[in-house]
This record gives C-alpha cells, structure tokens and sequence, in this order.
C-alpha cells in the first residue's frame, strides 16, 4: 500500500481517539467520526495496565496518565464473608511489570485523547459505514450523511457490534453470549475506609476501587441468561445478589442511587477473525476482538492495537501479524478466567479458592505470572511524543 495520508477513524472512544491520535503524530490528515453526540463515552471506570500505558508513552500521555493513580498500596482477592485469599502488593507488581496499574474514568482519558487532535478533528453526530474497502491502487470509500470520504486508511473502531467487521467479513459469525452480565456504578463514598478489592463468590464477582478523583469505583459480575432485567430495578438486584457481602459492599450500595447503575451482558468473539484487516480498512478492539472483562484487557488491548496500527499505518498486512496471534491468545485465557471465576460449582470453587491461598502465600511472584507476557507488553517503536518534543525545541 502507498504512503497514508489522509485516515478516517469510525467510533470515537478509546481505541479510535487512540489511534487518531498516534496517527496525527505520524502526519497524517486524521477525521474521527462518532455516531454519539458528544464523546462523553457511556461507561465507568478503565483500568490501564502497564502494557497500555507505556503505548500511551508512544503519544506523549503515560506520565500524565500515570500521575492520577489512586491505589498505591495493597489489595487483593477475598470470599463473601470478607477472608482474604489473596494480598497484592502495588510496588510488585510495578517492579514485575514497569509500571503501575492506574483506574481512570474513561471520560477523563477520552478528554486527555481528544485534546490532542486539532479542532475540527472530530465530527460527532456522523454516522459512517465503508462502502468500498479500498486496495493497494484505490483508496477506501466511507458513506456519511454529508457525502463521502475517501481514504488512504480507514480505522473500524466502532465497537463489539461493529457493522465495519459485518462488512468486511460476512461470513464470519460474530460475536457470543459470554454466559454473564455486569452492573457498574462510579459513586462518592466519603468517611468510608477499605482495601482494593475483587471478592469471588459462587456465580458471582464484586470489586471495589478508588479513584484518583475521590470516588469510588465498582462492579459487580454473574451469571445470567442474556438480555434478563430485574423488574424492581438494577439497585434492587444488586441488594439481592450482594448486600450481605463483606464491607465496604453495604456501604456502596446504600451510597448507590438507582439511576448510578449501568448494566450490561457480556459478549465475546468465540472465533477469531481471519484477519484484522481488509483492503485499506483496519478493525481494532472490540470490533477485531472483543473479550470478557476477567482479565482487565478489553481497553488495554484497544490502546495497544492503535499504537501498533500507526506504527504499519502503510502496511496493514504487518498489523495484523502482530495483532491477532497476541489479541487471540489473550481473548481466549479472559474466556477461560471468567469461567473460573464465575463458576457455580462448588467444589471448584473450593479447589479455586484454595489454590489462589497457596499461591499467595507462596509469594506475590507467583501470583503476577499470570501476567507475564501481557502487563510486560511493549511498542514497537520509540516513543512519538519524544521525537515531537525534539523537533519542537529546535
């Protein structure tokens, strides 16, 4: 493929302002079209994982996101009734991987995004679709309401449902019920002590951050057939599900208003795609490879794909070489961790939980190997942000 020089980037959230972003530093004219009418995302909290973070160093914004860590000391893994079965340790996990592990609110890191395209960058309001997917000799066309874009390159960054990848690959079945839903709420809790936190019960996952900002930041996970609905109320279920739990989960949910929760099914891409690219169109996060949460990935694997498609921006058959054995790899230990973690079974869930106690008190070591070979991810390049500040100072 020629020399990119213009890029069209549908979807707007992290993966897309991400990419827009590593690809505006390399030069390229970049619009950024997003269906929503403001960037303002609909969601919570993302967890950035070192292996993100140093992509993010790529477009000059890892220090500043690594400045608005919250949790600097220990947590860990616990059972319902409030016994720990696993201590973390912030400073070993740094040491292990390179770096800390930061919460941030995801509007806080689509702003940061954002602010570093140029004005008129981004189109809210745009609903896009790719009518021709483009070659080596002609470039990719995207339909919007106001006419049509042609493309060097165009970014499919819109999301799990992606019509992008219904287009470019119909044949391929998309994406599954992962077998479990999720509530989410981001809530003020003054005056109320607690430890990091993910609690493990039977079907049933519950976690409790806090964030940079002063609040709180938690989730909660089970088991469930998809599209169910409590009918007095998502607050309500959780009560049920959760309000006998160890503290601070009571507190939490007194805290929490019925209009604080957002919640969500959880669906996967069982199958890989063949690829994460067609003609000059590119997929990334979700809509190439979308993942349960359990391993805290999603997000993270989205930051490291666009910083990796700027770095082939002229060679999409190179990223997606280096995309889908490592995104494939990871997808699916996050579809095999959530079926341990959610089991019901409870003989599992003993053996589970008793293996989880001897490894940590085998050491911390032990327990971050799960990690190994995804927190210690690194670019393929030299950081941007450190070129362009060169440049500037001449």
């Amino acid at each position: 493929m020629s020399q990119a020089q213009r890029a069209v980037v549908i979807g707007g959230g992290i993966g897309g302002l991400t990419a827009a972003a590593a690809l505006h530093r390399r030069g390229l004219r970049v619009t950024v079209l997003e269906r929503a009418r403001s960037l303002e995302p609909v969601g919570a909290a993302i967890s950035l994982a070192p292996n993100s973070l140093r992509a993010l160093d790529v477009i000059g914004l890892g220090d500043e996101i690594r400045d608005l860590a919250a949790w600097q000391g220990d947590g860990g893994l616990r059972t319902p009734g409030g016994r720990w079965l696993s201590r973390s340790d912030a400073d070993a996990a740094a040491a292990r991987f390179g770096g800390p592990l930061v919460l941030v609110h995801r509007a806080t890191l689509v702003g940061l995004l954002a602010a570093q395209l140029p004005p008129g960058a981004v189109r809210t309001d745009a609903q896009a679709a790719v009518s021709d997917p483009g070659d080596a000799r002609r470039p990719a066309v995207v339909r919007t309401a106001d006419g049509e874009l042609e493309a060097d390159l165009v970014v499919a960054a819109d999301g799990i449902h992606s019509a992008v990848r219904r287009a470019l690959f119909p044949d391929h079945p998309g994406t599954v019920y992962s077998g479990f839903t999720t509530w989410r709420v981001v809530i003020p809790l003054p005056g109320v002590a607690f430890a990091s936190h993910e609690t493990w019960g039977r079907g049933r996952i519950w976690g409790t951050h806090p964030l940079g900002d002063g609040r709180v930041y938690a989730y909660a996970a089970a088991t469930a057939p998809a599209g169910s609905r409590s009918p007095d109320g998502e607050r309500a279920e959780l009560l049920r599900r959760f309000g006998d739990w160890h503290d601070p989960i009571p507190a939490v949910l007194a805290a929490t208003r019925p209009e604080d929760v957002l919640r969500h099914d959880v669906h996967h891409i069982d199958e890989p795609l063949p690829a994460h690219h067609r003609g000059r169109v590119a997929l990334l996060g979700d809509a190439a490879h979308a993942m349960p949460p359990s391993l805290g990935q999603g997000g993270n694997q989205a930051v490291e794909d666009a910083i990796v498609l700027a770095h082939h921006c002229d060679d999409l058959a190179a990223y997606t070489a280096a995309r889908l054995p490592r995104t494939t790899a990871i997808a699916r230990r996050a579809v095999k961790v959530a079926r341990l973690n959610l089991t019901a079974n409870r003989p599992v869930i003993a053996a589970r939980n008793a293996l989880i106690a001897s490894l940590s008190k085998a050491g911390p070591a032990l327990f971050l190997r799960s990690f190994d070979g995804i927190a210690d991810w690194r670019p393929p390049q030299d950081p941007y942000a450190a070129v362009t500040s060169a440049a500037d100072t001449q």
